[in-house]
């Protein structure tokens, strides 16, 4: 009885050593054509045309928006205003825009002290009105700005006009008051030495 249990057993190792081989074959085959899956379905999509955001060659530039109003033109003025000693102005005085369509300014600011400043830019709008319309992507205005001893920097803002904008309003004046933040009051600490 013995011997027989002995080759059941070898019998039954022997299907379970296969049926493993072959899980691991199918495995392997299995994790093969899911790696083997995404460039497959690139060129598929590529072929048919499906499921592509962005044509190799078109730029995303080209690409055209319907939300732009190319019936309309609004004239940006863009100001500065500074409270510390610094240079603060935009690199041009005002540009023309399709309501809908994305557009950058650059202010540069210059520190003119020997040591580091902490300072933040407020934004104001003229028409008082436009400021609702007048939509910032991206703003240096958006977070506190640390400005090294005499460091020069370039600070975009990227940003369109609702196109919703009431068709009275052609001209927007965007002006910017940067000023320094958590000053030290030295002079005083200076004056309160020269008292003792």
């Amino acid at each position: 009885m013995s011997q027989e249990q002995d080759q059941a057993g070898n019998g039954t190792r022997k299907l379970n050593a296969a049926m493993l081989g072959k899980l691991l074959v199918i495995a392997a085959l299995m994790f093969g054509f899911g790696y083997a899956l995404v460039p497959i379905y690139k060129q598929i999509c590529e072929l048919t045309g499906v499921n592509i955001l962005t044509p190799k060659d078109i730029s995303v530039k080209e690409l055209s928006n319907s939300q732009i109003d190319r019936n309309r033109e609004v004239t940006i003025e863009f100001d500065a205003n500074t409270q510390g000693p610094w240079r603060f102005r935009p690199t041009v005085s005002s540009m023309k825009v399709h309501p809908g369509e994305m557009a950058q300014i650059v202010y540069e600011v210059v520190n003119k002290q020997a040591y580091k400043m902490d300072a933040q830019a407020i934004p104001s709008y003229a028409p008082q009105q436009a400021g609702s319309y007048f939509k910032k992507m991206e703003c240096f205005c958006f977070k506190q700005q640390t400005l090294g001893p005499n460091e020069a920097r370039q600070m975009p803002v990227v940003f369109y006009i609702d196109p919703a904008l009431p068709r009275e309003v052609k001209t927007i004046t965007l002006s910017y008051t940067f000023f320094e933040v958590g000053a030290k009051p030295q002079t005083a600490s200076l004056e309160g030495q020269g008292a003792r």
